[in-house]
């Protein structure tokens, strides 16, 4: 005789606000490795990006310290920031011992 099967519940899921879609694309463009080495990213407008939205994640990083805006003719904006101090510590590389030859 077969087990009644479990009645799971349903998965809910949220739909994500255009803002924090907008804030999550940013966020990952400006923490990209590249970006990260160069020190400056290119954030376009999307069809999708609301004025408010838009506008709300602009005031957002044009109030962070440390970053440079310059907004394009093409609606893009550039950023642009300074290494941290973190970033500017020099990276300790240790030398492997060499064992001596065991004849």
């Amino acid at each position: 005789m077969a087990k009644p099967k479990k009645q799971e519940k349903p998965i809910e899921r949220r739909e994500i606000s255009g803002i924090e879609r907008l804030g999550l694309r940013v966020s990952s463009m400006i923490n990209h490795p590249v970006a990260q080495t160069q020190r400056w990213v290119m954030i376009h407008r999307l069809d999708t990006d609301g004025e408010r939205e838009w506008d709300e994640v602009m005031g957002l990083l044009s109030e962070t310290d440390g970053i440079d805006m310059t907004f394009n003719d093409d609606e893009s904006v550039t950023l642009k920031w300074e290494a941290s101090a973190e970033d500017e510590r020099p990276v300790e590389v240790s030398e492997p011992e060499e064992e001596p030859a065991p004849f």
